[in-house]
């Protein structure tokens, strides 16, 4: 199985099939309140927070094994789900699940495409009690191969192989807004906004035109990506989007900016692409 987007007028389809539905695991990757006002009927619910760390400096890079292990279990999840991921912002933290369920061995994911404002838009009911889940006893392995570490960039900062992708906006790229000790980007980066690659006429959906949009910035499925945002959120979406379009080998540096920026051995370049 591989990865593949999703439409909320064909979930809505399958999760009315009975038989389909119980074969699904729909997790909703937003805020408890988000989730509280209302999901989509049988939505497990996943916190951002659930997804990182959150130790300083680098509070988005992975958690260890045993706190993903709690997770899963927590939500009933089992290996080689077919998980549908979603969130309420265009990707991000949608994205980071899909990373999540990459690292933990699972490719068989599908994004909503759009998530909540999709759905809404199709005018699809949501629920506000809390799905019923039966817990896991599932045990969880990492596989390294998804997860780009500092090193492997500073290895590799003259290789024309690797394309650095910095999704962070102008402004944090170019070093004139700072979120670490030091502000700038990575030496030889690209930079392509995540926010470019969602819709906003579509109600957030990613945007017809990804892969042209992606070569027209150098990257191409026939590199070696490597995505970052400050903490891993927002690269959630653009680890995502290259996955969806078959980029056979693409990474997150879950470590990002605040790994980077922080650190004294690191080298920073200012100004604009």
């Amino acid at each position: 199985m591989k990865p593949s987007v999703i439409s909320a007028p064909e979930l809505a389809e399958r999760l009315n099939d009975a038989s389909d539905r119980a074969s699904l695991l729909v997790a909703q990757v937003t805020s408890p309140e988000v989730y509280a006002d209302g999901h989509i009927p049988g939505a497990v619910h996943v916190r951002p927070a659930d997804l990182v760390s959150g130790i300083p400096p680098a509070t988005g890079r992975l958690p260890d094994g045993d706190a993903l292990t709690a997770l899963f279990r927590r939500i009933g999840y089992s290996h080689g789900a077919e998980v549908i991921t979603l969130d309420d912002e265009g990707g991000g933290w949608a994205g980071r699940l899909a990373w999540t369920l990459d690292v933990i061995g699972n490719p068989n994911w599908r994004y909503l495409d759009g998530g909540l404002n999709a759905w809404a838009a199709a005018g699809l009911a949501l629920e506000r009690e809390p799905a019923r889940i039966t817990p896991s006893d599932v045990d969880i392995a990492l596989d390294p191969g998804p997860i780009a570490e500092a090193e492997d960039i500073l290895s590799r900062l003259d290789d024309e192989d690797l394309v650095i992708w910095d999704c962070r906006s102008a402004a944090e790229f170019a070093g004139y807004r700072r979120a670490a000790v030091r502000a700038g980007h990575i030496p030889g980066a690209v930079n392509l906004d995540w926010l470019d690659l969602m819709d906003g006429q579509r109600n957030l959906c990613l945007v017809e035109d990804l892969g042209a949009l992606l070569a027209e910035h150098g990257i191409v499925p026939d590199r070696d990506v490597i995505t970052h945002c400050q903490t891993h959120h927002r690269s959630g979406l653009t680890y995502m989007a290259a996955r969806l379009l078959g980029f056979p080998r693409v990474r997150a540096y879950h470590g990002s900016w605040s790994e980077w920026g922080n650190r004294m051995d690191t080298p920073v370049q200012t100004g604009p692409t």
